[in-house]
């Protein structure tokens, strides 16, 4: 647990809080003492971790919502700001993958994918960054992926709404920057998430992977929450506009 409490006072809601990379962001931000609205569509998930966050001593409380939903979004904002007040720090992390080439897609499973990933970025950005004006401090963390940054056959979808969510965080983080709100973005690399399971469980496919991985491993999720709690403290307030690969050389190859 961070004994330094850098987040004290702070307010963050985290979206995709039920599991993998959102639940260790969820959870690191929590240690360093902010109170955090966990979002994610599956209230049972979302339990645990609030009660894994309140065992730790921290605030938590649960927010079932599709954030691709404008009406839910909307929702989400009135009743978390009820519960916590201002909101200072937004975390984007919800998503979903589709592997399928290309040809394949059908209309609806490209906009179910474009909705999830990055239509669900701009309906939070317009909800909660209004409320972040006017105190000189706030956060926002937008996930994106190494597949914003390199290619990978069947992920047509998913790259495309990543690379589009960096292109969205400079643009929000130049809208912003005069008021004291930093906009960055995270782009994970190979993490031992449940959505990596079946690979991981996998010897020969596990060997593969780890082949063209520098460091030799797969990163660990409270790897992203560590550098999130940096980019939301104080410390971090010259960081903006830009995105951080954390993906154990990946991208360098």
């Amino acid at each position: 647990m961070d004994k330094n409490k850098s987040l004290s006072g702070r307010s963050a809601v985290v979206t995709g809080a039920s599991r993998g990379l959102g639940r260790a962001i969820a959870i690191a931000l929590a240690d360093a003492g902010a109170a955090v609205a966990l979002v994610a569509r599956n209230r049972e998930k979302l339990e645990s971790v609030q009660r894994e966050i309140e065992g730790r001593g921290a605030k938590a409380v649960c927010f079932p919502v599709n954030v691709s939903k404008e009406d839910e979004v909307a929702r989400l904002r009135d009743e978390a700001t009820a519960e916590f007040g201002t909101i200072q720090i937004l975390v984007n992390n919800a998503g979903i993958n589709l592997r399928k080439h290309l040809v394949d897609f059908t209309l609806a499973e490209w906009r179910t994918v474009m909705a999830a990933n990055l239509t669900s970025v701009f309906l939070m950005c317009r909800a909660f960054v209004p409320q972040m004006k006017g105190s000189g401090y706030g956060r926002i963390i937008n996930l994106s992926s190494t597949l914003g940054h390199v290619g990978l056959p069947a992920r047509a979808a998913y790259a495309s709404s990543k690379s589009a969510i960096l292109g969205l965080t400079r643009v929000l983080a130049l809208e912003l920057a005069a008021d004291g709100i930093t906009v960055n973005g995270i782009s994970p690399g190979p993490f031992a998430t449940e959505m990596n399971t079946e690979l991981m469980e996998n010897p020969a496919l596990n060997a593969q992977f780890l082949a063209n991985i520098p460091v030799g491993r797969w990163g660990r999720p409270e790897e992203v929450g560590a550098l999130a709690c940096h980019l939301c403290s104080e410390a971090s307030g010259f960081i903006t506009g830009t995105d951080i690969l954390i993906d154990g050389g990946w991208t360098a190859r």
